[in-house]
């Protein structure tokens, strides 16, 4: 497969009087890393652009400077053909641009129309309460987003929070809206509701430009894609309809055959996914076994009622369920962030209902939380600190002494051997694309040593070839006989890789399938239209 030529700004074609948003030259460096570099390209008004590429290609930090969140070392962003300060969002937005962040930006704390008015406060200096809430409430009856202004932030579910972020980015009337991975934090019927929504956002004549991952729902939803590999431009805005799942899959990933290979099986449409023989011995001990488990209520998760489960050695155990109904709390209990109200925990035969987390990790386990930036990393603390935090809290055997640069080695041949975008091991981790910290925290849990593994949205933003990286990871392990609980709200994912999959319904068991697993059955079980599992 032969290597695409990436052309220079100067191969672009020229930006035409039309076009909504206009970029000439533009360069972006943290520290030696060239971010984005000599992007010239032009977007036609009225439409939706996909900007695609790897994790660390370019594509968000693109879009912050686009939105004068990021100040470009050199280029210029034109709106309309007016040409905008560079580095200034308070311009940015003034002009007609807004994003929706793939992190949230409402205050939890804040009732719906608090956090709204915050951001785009009614005219005048005074106003009433129940006015304030009046206004949101038509706003968001005429949005079709059914939430009351009255409740907080908090408590609703995901979908509806990133509904309320549209409403939020549009109350301003754009005339560019930006989006950042919108669908890395939804489930697939949600997503669908997602791209009517944008549709009819388009239909109103805003452009909009939108970041993505998937082949299948960039072909989906896009006008026009175009492609950043590295930081430069390797396709500008080209017809979705002129365009195949393998021929974009290529242009992401260039070169890179094993990458590509990965690249078009994503594309491929994955329907049932038939996971083989088991691979555990039925009578082993498992590796986690969970019995009779409940917890204390939270505010926006139903809590564990009476759940029971095991994973036994050699075994992927996928848990399948809309937002909010008990997944969470189950991984928090697994780990040991939240106790048991009522219940036992087990891992090898080991009672840790009662233990600490670090007492949990000594017997062999390891978390991918669901957040990575609050959760995964300090984004302050260097790379090479968040990547050997293990070794700190658990010094190999007959090691009484750890030198910082042994360390800054290890956590080098640990980033290196994710394929993780970095500068220098001693940067912050919070300089990281989104991507790029998931990779490292891969980098760090998903060693050798790993004997159970919560896997929480693993794949959530990644790219295709890191997504296919991961998942062949987990199967690895699993052939290794570690254990695997995988909570994935993709199903795609979970029929792939999944030997069993148990659906959480109100914080309870609903129901448990094999594999071959019936999307109709399991889609049904998830929403308590229970079909018989298999």
């Amino acid at each position: 497969m032969t290597t695409e030529a990436i052309p220079s700004a100067a191969a672009v074609p020229p930006v035409g009087a039309a076009a909504a948003l206009a970029v000439h030259g533009l360069t972006v460096r943290f520290g030696d890393l060239a971010a984005v570099e000599d992007v010239g390209i032009a977007f036609a008004p009225g439409r939706i652009h996909a900007v695609v590429g790897q994790n660390g290609a370019g594509k968000t930090t693109f879009a912050r400077a686009v939105m004068g969140l990021v100040r470009p070392a050199a280029g210029s962003v034109e709106l309309a053909g007016r040409t905008l300060p560079p580095g200034d969002v308070v311009a940015a937005r003034a002009a007609g641009i807004d994003m929706v962040h793939q992190s949230f930006a409402l205050p939890p704390t804040f009732t719906v129309a608090e956090a709204l008015e915050l951001f785009v406060p009614a005219p005048g200096p005074v106003y009433r309460r129940s006015t304030m809430e009046a206004r949101w409430e038509r706003v968001l009856r005429d949005a079709g987003i059914e939430a009351s202004p009255r409740a907080r932030i908090r408590d609703l579910p995901i979908e509806t929070l990133q509904a309320l972020e549209i409403v939020r980015a549009l109350a301003g009337r754009p005339s560019l809206l930006i989006l950042d991975e919108p669908t890395a934090v939804l489930p697939p019927p949600a997503i669908e509701r997602l791209f009517a929504r944008l549709a009819a956002i388009r239909a109103t004549g805003v452009t909009i430009l939108i970041v993505l991952h998937k082949v299948r729902e960039v072909l989906e939803l896009a006008d026009t894609v175009s492609v950043l590999r590295h930081g430069r431009l390797v396709l500008p805005p080209t017809p979705a309809s002129e365009l195949t799942p393998a021929r974009l899959g290529h242009l992401i990933v260039g070169s890179d055959a094993t990458a590509a290979a990965a690249a078009v099986a994503e594309a491929d449409a994955i329907e049932e996914a038939v996971a083989g023989a088991p691979h555990h011995a039925a009578d082993a001990v498992p590796v986690l076994r969970v019995s009779g488990a409940s917890t204390a209520a939270a505010a926006a998760e139903a809590p564990l009622r009476d759940v029971s489960l095991e994973i036994r050695p050699g075994e992927i155990v996928g848990i399948a369920a809309v937002e909010g109904n008990g997944q969470r709390a189950l991984v928090r209990a697994v780990v040991g962030l939240d106790t048991l109200s009522a219940g036992r925990l087990e891992i090898d035969g080991a009672d840790v209902t009662r233990a600490e987390t670090l007492e949990r990790r000594r017997r062999g386990l390891r978390a991918i939380p669901f957040d990575r930036n609050s959760e995964g990393v300090s984004a302050t603390s260097s790379l090479w600190e968040n990547v050997t935090i293990g070794e700190l809290l658990r010094p190999a055997p007959g090691r009484r002494f750890v030198t910082p640069g042994r360390l800054r080695a290890r956590a080098t041949e640990a980033l290196d051997a994710w394929n993780v975008r970095y500068g220098s091991v001693d940067q912050r981790a919070g300089e990281l694309s989104g991507g790029n910290i998931q990779r490292l925290i891969f980098s760090r849990e998903l060693g050798a040593d790993a004997r159970l593994v919560v896997a929480a949205q693993p794949t959530r933003g990644l790219d295709l070839a890191a997504t296919a990286f991961v998942r062949e990871t987990l199967r690895d392990l699993r052939d290794r006989d570690a254990g695997i609980l995988l909570v994935s709200s993709d199903l795609d994912e979970l029929f792939e890789c999944s030997d069993r999959i148990v659906v959480l319904l109100g914080g309870a068991v609903a129901a448990e399938f094999r594999s071959p697993f019936s999307l109709a059955a399991v889609g049904a079980a998830m929403v308590g239209a229970t079909e018989p599992g298999r």
